[in-house]
C-alpha cells in the first residue's frame, strides 16, 4: 500500500491498520535507507509518546490521525537534535516547532529528521556531512535540495508527507527531481517559529507529499497565524482548503517566452506536454517577458541577501562549515548598509514590473528546473550549477509570491521532471487546484513506486477575485452614482438587457429605478466586474428599497444585480415603456 494520507486513513477506518503496525513498519523503512535521506530516526521509545497520545482517540476527529511524517533538520521537534546538516551548530530543543506541535495536535507522528544541503544553503542535495542525498529514482543524480531527505523519504513511501523550507526553491527542486508534490506556501502562512532560518525575511516551511489532495489537507493544519512569529501574516478567507479542487473553465496562464532547458530537449518535450494539457482544460497561454524575473533572481546570491545568510550561521565556527558553504558566504561579507538599501530599490521595482506582468493572467507556469544534474556534474562545478537550477526559482519568495512544483513526467535517466505553477500571495488553494488538474491529467506513477493513480479532486467553487454586478440605473456609465462602482476597481465588462420578463419603475425622487421580476420588458442594463474585497462596502451602501439579487440576462444567464423584490414601491412610476433608464431620463 502506497502511504497517502487518503489510504492511511481508510485503513485505519477500516480495521486493516494499526498506530504501532504502522509506526513500526515506517521507521523500518527509514532505518534501512540507503539514500542518506535520514540525520536521526527516533527510537521506539520516542515514537512511543506519540502513540500513547493517541489511544482512544476517534481516527474521525483527528484530519491526519496516525500519518507519519519527516522533518528537515533545521525545523524543531522537541527533545531531538536539530543540527541544520551542521554538527558543530547542533542543539536540543525543549519545544517542538509550531507547525510540529500543529500538526500532531492533528493526528500526525514525525517519524525523523532528514538530511538537508547544510543551513538549507544549496538546491543540490549533495552539500551534507551526513552524506549527499541520492535521488530517489536514480542515485546516480542529485536528489535536488535544500530539502533533500524530506522529498525523498516521501518519494520512498518512507512517510506519507514531509515539511521541508524554501527560500530560493528548496522545497520545490527537490519534488520535481523526485517525482512529488511540493508546495510553496505564501510567506508567513505558517510560521517560523522554531525554524532555523535561511534568510528570515524570504523563509518559507514547504510541504511534499505524493498528491496534490494531501499537499492541501497538511497544510490546512499548518496555517495558522502566530502572534509569537514577527513575520506571521493573516490568511485570506478565500484562501482555505473550502476552494481546493475549484477551477474555472476558462484562464490564461502565462509563460516565459524563450524558456531556458541548458540543452535539455527531454525537459523542453515535458514543458510543452504541461502547455498543452493546461490548454486542454481551458487555459490560454500568454508569453511573458521573463527577464525583470530573472533579473530578481539574481539579488539572491549576487546581493546582499546573502550577508542575512551569515547571520544564521553566528556562532559557528568557519572552519565547522563546508568548503563550499565558507566561499558562499564569504561572499557576503563585504556588503554595506548602503548595498542592502539599493538591493531593496531595486527589487521594488522589479517587484513592480513583475506584478504587472502577473496582472495578464491567472497564475504563470515556468519550469521548475532547466535540467537535472548527475551527482558527479554537481562536484566538478557545484556553485555554477546550483546557480543555474535556481533560474526559475531563486525570484519567488524576493517578490512575495506562492508556488506549487508538479511533476510533468520522467528523464530518460529515469528522474523526475516538472514544471511549477506561480501567482500573488493568497493563491495557495487555487494553485494546488490547478496543480491536481495536471496531476491528474498526466496520470504519473506516484513517487518511487511505479504505481498509484490520483483521486478526483473534490467538487469546489474556484474562489472568484472578480464578481459580476447588474446595474440599470444611476451606476451605468455617465451616470451620477458610476463613481462607487469605479473608485472600487470595477471595470465595465458588458451592456445588455435582461431577459423579458422585466419591469422598470422611476422611484418617487426621480433619482434611482427599481427592477422588477414581472411582466415583459427587456430592460437595458449594464455589467460590471469588480474586485470581490470590495462588493462588502458597495453593497452596504445600497439604500432600500433597492437591494441584490439575482437577474435574468438577455443570454439566460444569471448575475447578482440590482433588485426591488418587494413589489412595486409606494409612488413609483413605471417607466418600462422606455427601454431602460437612460432613455427615459433622455425623453425627460
Amino acid at each position: 500500500m502506497i502511504p497517502t494520507v487518503a489510504n492511511l486513513r481508510a485503513a485505519y477506518l477500516e480495521g486493516r491498520l494499526t498506530l504501532r503496525d504502522m509506526v513500526q513498519r515506517q521507521r523500518a523503512l527509514a532505518l534501512a535507507d540507503e539514500h542518506n535521506a535520514w540525520i536521526y530516526v527516533l527510537s521506539e521509545a520516542e515514537l512511543a509518546l506519540y502513540l500513547d497520545d493517541l489511544d482512544g482517540k476517534d481516527p474521525t476527529d483527528l484530519p491526519l490521525y496516525g500519518i507519519p511524517f519527516a522533518v528537515k533538520d533545521n525545523i524543531d521537534v522537541a527533545h531531538v537534535p536539530t543540527t541544520a546538516a551542521c554538527p558543530a551548530f547542533s542543539y536540543v530543543p525543549t519545544e517542538s516547532a509550531t507547525v510540529v506541535r500543529r500538526l500532531v495536535a492533528a493526528g500526525a507522528i514525525p517519524i525523523g529528521k532528514t538530511n538537508l544541503d547544510q543551513f538549507a544553503t544549496g538546491l543540490v542535495g549533495v552539500r551534507s556531512p551526513y552524506g549527499e542525498t541520492k535521488n530517489a529514482l536514480n542515485p546516480a543524480y542529485i536528489s535536488g535540495g535544500s530539502s533533500a531527505g524530506s522529498a525523498v523519504a516521501t518519494a520512498l513511501g518512507q512517510v506519507s508527507f514531509a515539511l521541508g523550507t524554501d527560500t530560493a526553491g528548496s522545497g520545490r527542486v527537490p519534488t520535481g527531481f523526485n517525482n512529488i508534490i511540493g508546495h510553496k506556501p505564501s510567506l508567513g502562512l505558517i510560521s517560523n517559529r522554531g525554524v532555523v532560518p535561511a534568510c528570515r525575511t524570504l523563509d518559507s516551511v514547504s510541504v511534499m507529499a505524493m498528491t496534490t489532495a494531501d499537499v492541501a489537507q497538511v497544510l490546512a493544519q499548518c496555517v495558522a497565524f502566530d502572534p509569537e512569529d514577527p513575520y506571521s501574516r493573516c490568511n485570506s478567507y478565500s484562501n482555505t482548503p473550502r476552494y481546493f479542487g475549484g477551477v474555472p473553465n476558462e484562464f490564461h496562464f502565462g509563460v516565459p517566452q524563450a524558456p531556458d532547458f541548458d540543452g535539455d530537449d527531454e525537459a523542453r518535450a515535458l514543458f510543452q506536454v504541461s502547455v498543452e494539457v493546461l490548454e486542454s482544460l481551458g487555459g490560454t497561454a500568454v508569453e511573458l517577458d521573463f527577464e525583470p524575473f530573472l533579473t530578481a533572481a539574481k539579488l539572491l546570491y549576487a546581493g546582499p541577501w546573502v550577508a542575512e545568510r551569515r547571520l544564521a550561521t553566528t556562532g559557528v565556527e568557519v572552519a565547522d562549515l563546508l568548503p563550499v558553504l565558507q566561499e558562499i558566504l564569504a561572499s557576503g561579507a563585504g556588503a554595506t548598509a548602503e548595498d542592502a538599501f539599493a538591493a531593496q530599490y531595486t527589487l521594488a521595482a522589479l517587484k513592480r514590473t513583475c506584478d504587472q506582468a502577473l496582472s495578464q493572467v491567472d497564475f504563470v507556469l515556468s519550469p521548475t528546473t532547466p535540467t537535472v544534474y548527475a551527482r558527479s556534474q554537481i562536484s566538478a562545478d557545484p556553485i555554477a550549477l546550483n546557480t543555474k537550477i535556481g533560474t526559475y526559482t531563486n525570484f519567488m519568495n524576493l517578490l512575495d509570491y506562492t508556488a506549487t512544483a508538479v511533476p510533468v513526467g520522467m528523464l530518460s535517466s529515469g528522474v523526475g521532471w516538472g514544471v511549477t505553477l506561480f501567482a500573488n500571495r493568497e493563491t495557495d488553494y487555487a494553485l494546488l487546484s490547478m496543480a491536481q488538474q495536471l496531476q491528474e491529467n498526466l496520470a504519473l506513477p506516484l513517487g518511487a513506486s511505479g504505481k498509484g493513480e490520483v483521486a478526483p479532486a473534490p467538487e469546489a467553487a474556484p474562489y472568484l477575485d472578480q464578481l459580476d454586478i447588474v446595474v440599470c440605473g444611476a451606476h451605468l456609465e455617465g451616470q451620477p452614482l458610476n463613481w462607487q462602482l469605479k473608485e472600487r476597481g470595477a471595470n465595465l465588462k458588458q451592456t445588455t438587457t435582461t431577459s423579458p420578463n422585466y419591469a422598470l419603475f422611476a422611484l418617487a425622487d426621480n433619482k434611482r429605478p427599481a427592477l422588477i421580476r414581472r411582466g415583459g420588458a427587456a430592460i437595458e442594463v449594464e455589467v460590471w466586474s469588480m474586485p470581490t474585497p470590495t462588493w462588502g462596502s458597495f453593497v452596504h451602501g445600497i439604500a432600500a428599497p433597492l437591494g441584490i439579487g439575482k437577474v435574468e440576462l438577455a443570454d439566460g444567464s444569471w448575475v447578482s444585480g440590482f433588485i426591488c423584490a418587494d413589489g412595486v414601491p409606494e409612488g413609483a412610476v413605471e417607466i418600462s415603456e422606455y427601454g431602460g433608464w437612460r432613455n427615459w431620463k433622455a425623453q425627460r
